[in-house]
C-alpha cells in the first residue's frame, strides 16, 4: 500500500485526508475504485477540480490490467502518443496526478458499501474504511484470472507464463505463443525481434485478433501453426521442449523451446461490486450519459461500464472518467458547476 503520513495532534501518524480518532480510516471527497489508466486520469482530474481523492485497487501496483498484463505492450491509440508502452503510459499518468497528492490504497479490494446521509463508506478487503462524498468505479474488468494451459501447470514460473512482464528476458530463446486473440498476436510480434524464434500455436485456423496485427505477424518471421495444441511440456528445472499435436490428424511432433506464453484470455469477476445494488448490463455496470450508475453518489467509467454505443478503449475511458468527475463535482460541492472551464484558462503554469 502506498501512503504518506503526517502527524496528528497526539503525535500519531495519520494519512492525508484522514480523520484522527474517527470511525473511518480515511475521509476524502472522492474515492476512485480501480487504479488503471482511467482511474489514474480521474485522480488527476479530481485534483484539478480541487477534490481530495483516494484510489483503491486489488492489485499491488497502480496501472490495473496494463501493469499486470501488458506492461511492455506498445499502445497506439492514446491521443498525443504515436506509440507508448503500457508501463510508460502508467508512469506518465501517475506523474500527472502526483501534484494533487492522491492516496493509493493498493492490494485492497473494495468490498462493502454503506450509505450515510451525505457520504458513502467503502470497506476494503483489508478492513480499511474510506468515507467519500462520491465514488467513481473504474475497475476495468474487475478481478481477472488467466485461463490456464491444461498441459503446462507444472511448469508455471519455470518457463510458462500467462503475461510477459519484460521482453528482454526472452532474448535468444525459442518461444511458443499459444492463442489466437489480440494478446497472442501482440506478444508474438513484440517477441519476434528479440527471441531466437517465435512460433504461434492456435487450435483453429481463424483468429480473433485485429486484422492489421494478424497481417503484421504473417509478414514477419513468426511461424504460425493452426489446428495445433500443446500436448505436453518437457524439462526438469526449466522448459526444454514442447510437444504439439494436430487437432485434426492427431499427428505429434516435438520442437525445442525454453519459454511458453499462454495467451488464452482470462475470466473476469466484479466480485463484491455485484452486491452494491448497481444495475448490470452484459456483466458490466449500466450508466447514463453523466456516467451515473443510478445508485446515490456512485459513478463509473472505463471498461467496466455499459451504455448504447459503448466502445472499450483506453482513450474512451479517459473521456468517460472526466465526465464522471465533472458530474460528481456538484455532488461533492453543490456550488460547483459541472463544466469547470478549460485547464488552459486556469492561470497555472506547468
Amino acid at each position: 500500500m502506498v501512503t504518506q503520513s503526517v502527524q496528528a495532534d497526539d503525535g500519531t501518524a495519520v494519512r492525508p485526508g484522514t480523520t484522527a480518532g474517527g470511525d473511518v480510516d480515511t475521509s476524502v471527497d472522492m474515492l476512485i475504485v480501480g487504479a488503471g489508466p482511467a482511474g489514474l486520469y480521474g485522480a488527476y482530474y479530481a485534483g484539478f477540480r480541487g477534490m481530495s481523492v483516494a484510489l483503491m485497487d486489488s492489485l499491488p501496483e497502480a496501472g490495473g490490467q496494463v501493469t499486470a498484463m501488458y506492461p511492455e505492450k506498445v499502445i497506439y491509440d492514446v491521443a498525443g502518443f504515436p506509440a507508448i508502452r503500457g508501463r510508460e503510459l502508467v508512469d506518465a499518468l501517475v506523474t500527472q496526478a502526483a501534484p494533487f497528492d492522491p492516496m493509493y490504497l493498493l492490494d485492497q479490494q473494495a468490498a462493502e458499501l454503506t450509505h450515510e446521509p451525505d457520504a458513502v463508506v467503502v470497506t476494503s478487503s483489508q478492513g480499511h474504511r474510506v468515507r467519500a462524498r462520491v465514488v467513481v468505479i473504474t475497475g476495468g474488468l474487475g478481478t481477472f484470472t488467466p485461463r490456464p494451459l491444461p498441459t503446462g501447470t507444472g511448469h508455471l514460473g519455470r518457463g510458462l507464463v500467462y503475461f510477459v512482464p519484460k521482453l528482454d528476458a526472452y532474448a535468444g530463446q525459442d518461444v511458443i505463443v499459444v492463442g489466437g486473440g489480440d494478446s497472442a498476436f501482440d506478444w508474438a510480434l513484440a517477441l519476434e525481434p528479440i527471441a531466437r524464434s517465435v512460433t504461434l500455436v492456435h487450435r483453429r485456423d481463424r483468429f480473433r485478433a485485429h486484422a492489421a496485427t494478424i497481417g503484421r505477424v504473417e509478414a514477419s518471421s513468426v511461424e504460425i501453426l493452426t489446428f495445433s495444441e500443446v500436448a505436453a511440456i518437457h524439462g526438469e528445472e526449466r522448459i526444454e521442449k514442447v510437444e504439439l499435436v494436430h487437432t485434426r490428424t492427431g499427428d505429434r511432433h516435438v520442437r525445442p523451446a525454453q519459454a511458453v506464453v499462454a495467451a488464452l484470455g482470462f475470466t473476469a469477476d466484479l466480485g463484491p461490486l455485484t452486491r452494491w445494488g448497481l444495475s448490470m448490463a452484459r456483466r458490466h455496470i449500466a450508466v447514463d450519459s453523466a456516467m451515473f450508475t443510478g445508485v446515490d453518489r456512485i459513478f463509473a467509467a472505463g471498461d467496466i461500464t455499459e451504455y448504447p454505443g459503448k466502445v472499450r478503449l483506453i482513450a474512451t475511458g479517459f473521456g468517460e472518467v472526466a465526465t464522471a468527475v465533472n458530474n460528481a463535482a456538484p455532488v461533492v460541492d453543490p456550488a460547483a458547476k459541472v463544466f469547470p472551464g478549460h485547464s488552459s484558462d486556469d492561470g497555472t503554469s506547468v
